[in-house]
């Protein structure tokens, strides 16, 4: 059978969990769930995952939520929407909001970052530096990681109090 990207947790992990993260990630009914019911994937333990792979995911996790709320500000060609986008769906803004969200992360959420910062990578941006590309690995891993938990309100959560500092 193949792999899941939906997270399930053992019975041992689930006993380790607080009671609301279980009930989001049993409970969740959104997208993930739909993806992982009509391809029928396997349940897969979430902590077995490299921080690179939850920064994969993350990647596009991000950059949804950034097109959606340039989208929903109304309607632009597509040259102007992509040029909304591109100015924040970069590493080193990314790095920056990575910085903003530090203080904001829960303990849990700092783990997954410190990991995905961490993690050796063979890519690295071309317009940012190297620090800067790492801190946005360590964002994208969170936000992968929170998706991949049932828990996308906290992405936008996140995200939220990120864009309510560069407004400022």
């Amino acid at each position: 059978m193949e792999k899941s990207i939906m997270v399930d947790i053992n019975q041992e992990a689930k006993n380790n969990l607080p009671n609301d993260i279980k009930d989001r990630i049993m409970n969740e009914k959104g997208f993930l769930n739909a993806i992982n019911s009509k391809f029928n994937l396997e349940v897969v333990d979430i902590r077995t995952y490299n921080p690179l792979t939850l920064a994969f995911v993350g990647d596009c996790v991000f950059e949804l939520i950034i097109r959606s709320i340039i989208v929903e500000k109304g309607n632009k060609s597509v040259n102007a929407l992509a040029k909304d986008k591109n100015a924040l769906v970069n590493a080193k803004k990314q790095s920056e909001i990575a910085e903003i969200l530090k203080d904001y992360f829960t303990e849990e959420e700092a783990e997954i970052y410190r990991r995905g910062k961490n993690a050796k990578t063979a890519n690295h941006s071309k317009s940012a530096a190297f620090f800067e590309y790492h801190k946005a690995t360590g964002l994208e891993a969170v936000f992968g990681y929170l998706y991949l938990t049932g828990r996308s309100e906290r992405c936008v959560e996140l995200l939220r109090i990120a864009l309510s500092f560069d407004n400022k």
